[in-house]
């Protein structure tokens, strides 16, 4: 499974592991968690790069309505995998 380092504004970085990608409107979004295996926390992650960004810029996906838009969309990918997100 691919880790990704996630570093909050003034924070220490933190690494995720990405579970799922997805693009929704021209937007990209990861499903990450904090654990490999078992249960973990699971968070949404909206790309909000712009072209002459030479890192990527996530933010977390905080919004309820595109919150629950966009994880309706994880859980259908993953459920194609066999896997349940319980949202």
């Amino acid at each position: 499974m691919e880790k990704i380092l996630f570093s909050p504004d003034g924070e220490e970085a933190v690494e995720f592991y990405c579970l799922e990608q997805t693009t929704i409107g021209g937007k990209t979004y990861l499903l990450v968690t904090d654990e490999e295996d078992g249960d973990g926390e699971a968070l949404i992650l909206r790309d909000d790069s712009d072209l002459k960004d030479e890192e990527a810029v996530y933010v977390i996906v905080d919004d309820d309505l595109e919150l629950e838009a966009v994880a309706g969309v994880f859980s259908k990918l993953l459920s194609e995998d066999g896997i349940d997100l319980d949202i």
